[in-house]
């Protein structure tokens, strides 16, 4: 819980302190600029609420790992969600309204999760999980779209350092491997997830786990 909350405050803030010309600058995101990835914040923190006030009954079917759905292919814009994603970016024109608009959800989002119960069983996309496995896959999910946000913003700061390892020990459960030992956290969620190729040196150190990255997380 304490985790989730750092991760998506840390995130917040890096958003409140772009300018806001950087706003039409590439994210990390495939065919996202900066305004489009902080409007899919917006769209997360509302994931966030919605998700806290679904109550589930029954066992959980899934935890933090196998929450996600896995390709191996990053999305080519083609996914409507992904359109409507730009459009609804595009229609905010003042970066103050979008930043706005997140601090008020996100901020919502974040007391949502403070003060829920973590054995409680939640429902979301048609998976039974509990706020604790819930609230550690978002540990995930922001960390990566915080390194999405400053890959061109190199005087932003950088997520938690304990967001990445955490992060980084999700994607290996995913992936039911370890990256290798001499990667930084960083660069074994950027490489694992398909946000930049490995290097040659990089590829021969990871030896058959090369044939099946990326891990292409939805």
């Amino acid at each position: 819980m304490e985790l989730f909350l750092r991760s998506w405050a840390a995130l917040r803030g890096v958003v409140e302190g772009v300018a806001d010309a950087d706003f039409g600058r590439d994210s990390g995101c495939r065919g996202w600029l900066v305004r489009d990835l902080v409007c899919h914040l917006v769209i997360d923190a509302q994931d966030v609420l919605i998700t806290l006030v679904t109550p589930a009954s029954g066992e959980p079917t899934a935890d933090a790992a196998s929450y996600w759905n896995v390709a191996d292919q990053p999305p080519g814009g083609e996914d409507p969600l992904d359109a409507l994603v730009v459009r609804l970016a595009a229609a905010y024109e003042d970066p103050g309204l979008l930043k706005f608009h997140l601090d008020d959800v996100g901020s919502a989002a974040g007391r949502a999760a403070e003060l829920a119960d973590p054995g409680l069983r939640v429902l979301t996309q048609d998976k039974v999980l509990t706020v604790a496995d819930y609230l550690t896959a978002y540990v995930l999910e922001w960390t990566l779209h915080h390194l999405d946000l400053i890959v061109h913003l190199p005087d932003a700061p950088p997520p938690p350092p304990e967001g990445l390892a955490r992060s980084r020990a999700l994607l290996e459960q995913v992936a039911g491997a370890a990256f290798p030992a001499s990667f930084s956290d960083r660069d074994a969620l950027l490489v694992g997830t398909g946000r930049r190729a490995p290097t040659p040196a990089e590829r021969a150190e990871l030896g058959a786990l090369a044939a099946r990255v990326p891990f292409v997380l939805g």
